[in-house]
């Protein structure tokens, strides 16, 4: 069976220091999956691995049944994986519209050569309309990027993110910074934007993991100790001990 990412045996050393042992983890296409764990346990040495930024030291990464391990991050994009980061990272001088229409030319075929102006060309520019929609940035249209508020600008990375027309979805703490009400409305809007894909998010707010997980893995000292449904990780005595805390016990056992 062919999953949308899996990972075999990963490992990854600093040095004399290991930082993911053997790794391993099968993502069924379309599912959403949060990875969560202490500070420290190895999630963003996983995503970047997973993206290209780092090369294992031994254990191999599938996507859609193709090894990435060791390509570019670029090569890796062309193959279907998109990735955000914690520090937005978008185009801050040029529009909203521009952001999107740069980030789907790439997957309309357009790659480095112009024939046309951009606007021109319409296939891109109708495309980039839509996701402007879809993030709910249709009125701030033309508007620069950095005026935009700091939740406008996440939701316009995460724009740029499903605008390549990637099927794999990488997500690192998408919420982070973000009020209460913010967090809330963009659960909803990540749910809406990546209907269909598969989808992988670093999220610290529990709130979030279990508001938009089909499955948590929980990563600890570089392991993955559980991978399931939030109902049977959130039970999971392991997982208690290891990361979510006693008090998720107390509750269970109708404490305080």
């Amino acid at each position: 069976m062919s999953y949308a990412l899996e990972l075999k045996d990963l490992r990854k050393n600093f040095g004399k220091t290991e930082i993911i042992r053997g790794a391993n983890l099968a993502v069924n296409a379309g599912e959403r999956v949060a990875i969560i764990g202490p500070n420290g346990a190895g999630k963003s040495t996983l995503f970047n691995l997973i993206s290209g930024r780092f090369g294992p030291t031994s254990g191999e990464i599938l996507l859609n049944g193709q090894r990435i391990d060791h390509k570019a991050p670029y090569e890796i994009n062309r193959m279907g994986l998109s990735r955000s980061f914690q520090i937005t990272n978008i185009f801050p001088k040029l529009s909203v519209f521009e952001n999107l229409r740069c980030a789907v030319l790439w997957s309309l075929g357009y790659k480095y050569t112009f024939l046309k102006f951009l606007s021109g060309l319409k296939d891109a520019n109708e495309l980039a309309e839509k996701y402007m929609e879809m993030i709910r940035l249709d009125k701030k249209r033309d508007l620069l990027a950095m005026n935009l508020t700091y939740a406008e600008q996440r939701a316009l990375e995460i724009g740029i993110t499903i605008a390549g027309g990637s099927n794999v979805i990488l997500l690192d703490e998408p919420t982070a910074g973000m009020s209460k009400s913010e967090t809330t409305r963009f659960i909803s809007l990540i749910k809406e934007v990546t209907v269909g894909k598969t989808l992988l998010t670093v999220e610290h707010d529990m709130g979030v993991v279990f508001g938009l997980a089909d499955k948590i893995a929980v990563v600890v000292y570089g392991e993955v100790i559980a991978f399931d449904t939030p109902e049977a990780v959130r039970s999971n005595a392991r997982v208690q001990e290891a990361y979510l805390g006693s008090h998720v016990a107390d509750e269970q056992a109708g404490g305080h």
